[in-house]
């Protein structure tokens, strides 16, 4: 669960947080657990939810619904295998509050834009749009990265 509030997260320390809130609201609500779904999933939930509470009450967010026009992404773009896992964390923990809570229920939690739309309180497109904007953001710094690798293995 550690690699879940990490991804929400702007620290280390930070994740340890919303980790250690997350567990405390487990074993307060473990009671009301109906088993309608497998333990570890009820668990992600409340470590998601604690996150976005984290984030919103932290650096107190402001939605700005822009309805603009953004390249579309496809979903065949895949970021660069020959970064190693810590490097993507950094970057996506990088990203603006809203596009990384965007990023992390859709790309990597799994969650439609209805969905992550009806959890962070802001439109389908807006989630959609937020969502294209951090992979825009990711592919560009991927790019600067492995342009500062190729610098120092050639230069």
């Amino acid at each position: 669960m550690l690699s879940v509030s990490k991804r929400y997260a702007r620290t280390d320390f930070e994740a340890e947080d919303i980790l250690q809130d997350a567990f405390v609201k487990v074993f307060l609500y473990l009671k009301n657990f109906k088993g309608d779904c497998p333990l570890e999933f009820w668990i992600k939930r409340i470590v998601i939810n604690t996150a976005l509470k984290h984030q919103r009450s932290n650096r107190h967010l402001m939605v700005t619904e822009q309805e603009e026009e953004w390249e579309d992404v496809t979903e065949n773009d895949s970021l660069d295998s020959q970064f190693a896992y810590e490097e993507l964390l950094q970057l996506v923990r990088e990203l603006p509050p809203r596009y990384q809570a965007v990023f992390n229920l859709y790309a990597i939690e799994g969650f439609s834009h209805k969905e992550i739309g009806e959890m962070l309180d802001i439109t389908e497109s807006t989630s959609k749009s937020q969502y294209s904007r951090a992979r825009a953001s990711l592919r560009q710094a991927l790019l600067r990265l492995k342009k500062q690798y190729h610098e120092k293995v050639t230069g």
